[in-house]
This record gives structure tokens, sequence and C-alpha cells, in this order.
């Protein structure tokens, strides 16, 4: 069994950063170079990135564009983004560029029919983003929650043909509390969709704890801050991600 390790670059004024609880004024800065950064994930064998514009998440717009088409030349591999990515031209516009999957969380609960009739045109590069606290999903760079259940929303893309359910546990995201292998295997127990599990992983533990559930759905884990503090060596947790014995 084996899933994907997608090293995380979330981006805040052209910088690379960490949230904590998704709160803007609860950024760290980890650099300045968020291309140098995808290199440097490339180098230690990262196949895939997933990247965020923070910006954009709050504006409703594109708003770390150059930095983004930045990281899209520097890293070889496949990029997933999200973040303000609320309409057709904005998904057609980043997958031109470049990006291998879009991630609509916002607009995927206030406008259902753009995923579906997205997702039909470009079966495998949409990803819906179920932001979830205490169990309901949180909208507009979480600034809000809704009413809906992550399980409701789920339950409305079963038949879409999305790529996969990217669920983030916002009450534990940049905190390295630990992810929320509980919360996110049951979501996928429950979807008919592949599950990422994202917020909260503080070390190799972690992914120790999601390889098993591969076969339950989960399909990969994103890792930032527990990266980005030295909590976490990315090579040795793409070895683990695959099923590989991590020497001790």
């Amino acid at each position: 069994m084996s899933i994907i390790v997608f090293p995380a670059i979330d981006l805040k004024g052209g910088q690379v950063v960490r949230l904590a609880e998704g709160d803007m004024n609860r950024a760290t800065v980890y650099g300045d170079d968020p291309a140098d950064q995808a290199r440097r994930f490339a180098e230690a064998g990262a196949e895939w990135l997933h990247v965020v514009d923070l910006d954009g998440a709050f504006a409703g717009r594109a708003v770390n564009a150059e930095a983004v088409e930045a990281i899209i030349r520097a890293f070889p591999g496949k990029v997933e983004l999200g973040g303000g990515i609320r309409d057709r031209a904005g998904i057609d516009r980043w997958l031109a560029l470049g990006v291998e999957r879009v991630i609509i969380g916002t607009a995927a609960l206030q406008n259902p029919d753009l995923v579906r009739e997205a997702a039909k045109a470009l079966p495998g590069r949409i990803v819906v983003g179920v932001d979830a606290r205490d169990g309901y999903v949180a909208t507009h760079g979480w600034a809000e929650v809704s009413t809906v259940s992550i399980t409701d929303l789920a339950d409305r893309f079963a038949d879409a043909g999305v790529a996969s359910l990217l669920f983030t546990d916002v009450g534990r995201d940049g905190l390295l509390k630990g992810c929320n292998v509980e919360a996110t295997v049951a979501l996928a127990r429950h979807a008919s969709i592949p599950v990422i599990a994202s917020g909260g992983v503080a070390g190799i533990a972690d992914i120790e704890a999601l390889v098993p559930h591969a076969g339950d759905g989960i399909e990969g884990v994103i890792t930032g801050r527990a990266l980005y503090d030295g909590r976490l060596d990315l090579a040795e947790a793409l070895r683990v991600a695959q099923g590989k014995d991590t020497p001790r």
C-alpha cells in the first residue's frame, strides 16, 4: 500500500508561509523564494506539490499568480493549486499554465454546478476542498463556517467525477497537533471518492498511521509546517508513504 506525500507551499504576499488554524494574522514566514522551495522539495524526491494562494482564498481571485507561475516552472513534477479559483475561466487558465489539478473549495459549496461541469469536462483534474471546523464545512479562506456537514458535501459530488476530496481539519492546521486520522478515514470510507488528508501533520507517525488506510480510500497527505520546522524529513516521509520501512 502507498499514498502520495504532498509538500505544501502556501503563499501570502509572494512569500512562503504557514498559518495557524487558517488565521492570516498568525502567519509564520519560511522564505521569500517559492520557486526555490519547490526545487528543494523536488530534490528530496517529491513528485507532487500542493500550492495555495492564501491571499486569493480570501479575495476570491488569483493574487499570487506570479509566484505560482514561478513554482510551476521550477517544479518538474505535478502541481495541485487552490485558493481563489471560483469560476471556469480561472480553472482553465491554471490548467493551461501547467497546473495538474485545481482545488475548488468555497465555490464547491456555493456553485456546485461549476464543479460538476468542470469535473465532467476535465476528468481527473478537479479536487474538491472539504475544509472542516467541528465537522462542518468552512469557506472563504476558513473565515466562515457553513451549516453543511462534511459528509453532506461529499455526497453532493459522489457521482460528479471529481479526482479526490481534500479534507482539512482547520482546527489542527499549522499547529502540529497530529493529523485527524479517524475523521479522515471515516470520510474516505463514507465517500466514493479518494481522500487527501491535511491539517496537523506533526511527524513521521502521521504518515505511518495513514498508509495502512490506502485501501480505505486515502490517496495522500499534505504536510507543511512539520517540514519547515524540521520535524519531518521529506525523503523519509516519501519512503514510508511508499510502504518502505524507515531506518531506525
